[in-house]
């Protein structure tokens, strides 16, 4: 199953994408004997200001995928909860997992009502590059938690 980081806007060199690639190589190299990946990240903009204008570009990449939004609205999830979703919809046969991020200032609501599955990082606001790093870490936390590895810590 491919999985993919959607994301609105394009982040300039920073700390952030520094820790986004390392997770996403990481969760590709441990995913692949588990039949998960390759991890990507996609960057999408949009010439026009507004959700309605982000959720036209964003819609190509969605097509024939399982959407998880990101949206404070949605269910927080244990690691190990998030890494049995992951399995579940392997296992089901899904063969793309899409988690879509939105722009400053969220997603379109009728795209994050289309989506499959919301998830929260919990209640508090996170700035875009920190919530593109910190997912890219729980799929690679999720990777690991499916192979037994050592880096999840109950």
């Amino acid at each position: 199953m491919k999985l993919t980081i959607l994301a609105v806007g394009r982040l300039a060199r920073s700390p952030e994408v520094e820790l986004v690639k390392l997770y996403v190589d990481r969760a590709t190299a441990a995913g692949r004997a588990l039949g998960l990946g390759p991890v990507e990240v996609v960057e999408v903009e949009s010439k026009k200001p507004g959700k309605a204008a982000e959720a036209e570009v964003l819609r190509p990449h969605l097509a024939d995928a399982h959407v998880i939004a990101c949206d404070e609205r949605g269910t927080a999830r244990a690691s190990r909860d998030f890494a049995a979703e992951i399995a579940k919809l392997r296992d089901q046969g899904v063969r793309r997992l899409v988690f879509l991020i939105g722009g400053a200032d969220g997603l379109d609501p009728a795209l994050a009502a289309s989506a499959n599955g919301k998830l929260a990082f919990g209640p508090q606001t996170w700035p875009h590059a920190l919530a593109r790093a910190m997912l890219a870490e729980q799929v690679y936390r999720a990777v690991t938690i499916l192979a037994g590895g050592p880096y999840h810590r109950d």
